[in-house]
């Protein structure tokens, strides 16, 4: 869907809700993802991607068309809402194993346990990131999410964040050398 399409749809859906439903089959999964590796948790992920699209879908009449892609609105909003979440539960992000599912397979059984190995070796290095990650600040964990796991240009996380590119560059500097020394 490009741009243009784009903004037909969202006109259409400020004038009849159903609509929306084409821009929520696009962007449910990649709101998803990245709220999911900013907090670690199904659950909560769920709650909070459920949280940012009903918040999108009552304040779409408030969007207002820059050419920019609407997803940049709902990931901005999406952040917003993984703030608040935090703000609110004044706490630091736990992971555990049991919060990463599990991804079934139709291998051998010995292809299943190497692939099980593997996969089990990542989240815990996902994991070691994650809580590495979780230390920084909130506008630190942001930028490293969207420019590294969701793999943003500097363009398009300056206007998910609503900052100019140069201090969305200096804040990715910034975030890198503290989880440098978080990780050593």
């Amino acid at each position: 869907m490009d741009l243009l399409e784009e903004k037909e749809i969202i006109e259409k859906a400020k004038k009849n809700p159903e609509v929306f439903g084409l821009l929520y089959d696009k962007f449910y999964q990649p709101i998803f993802n990245y709220i999911l590796k900013r907090t670690a948790d199904i659950e909560l992920t769920k709650d909070l991607t459920s949280q940012t699209f009903l918040k999108a879908l009552k304040e779409l009449g408030k969007f207002r068309w820059q050419n920019v892609s609407f997803s940049a609105w709902l990931y901005r909003i999406a952040t917003n809402e993984i703030n608040t979440f935090y703000r609110k539960q004044k706490r630091t992000i736990q992971v555990s194993l049991d919060k990463i599912s599990e991804i079934p397979s139709k291998d051998t059984p010995d292809k299943e346990l190497e692939i099980a190995e593997k996969e089990l070796e990542s989240k815990e290095e996902f994991i070691k990131l994650h809580k590495s990650i979780s230390k920084l600040d909130q506008i630190y964990q942001a930028v490293i999410v969207l420019r590294f796991f969701d793999k943003k240009k500097i363009s398009e996380i300056s206007q998910i964040l609503n900052k100019p590119e140069g201090t969305i560059k200096s804040q990715i500097h910034r975030a890198l050398k503290e989880l440098k020394k978080l990780i050593q």
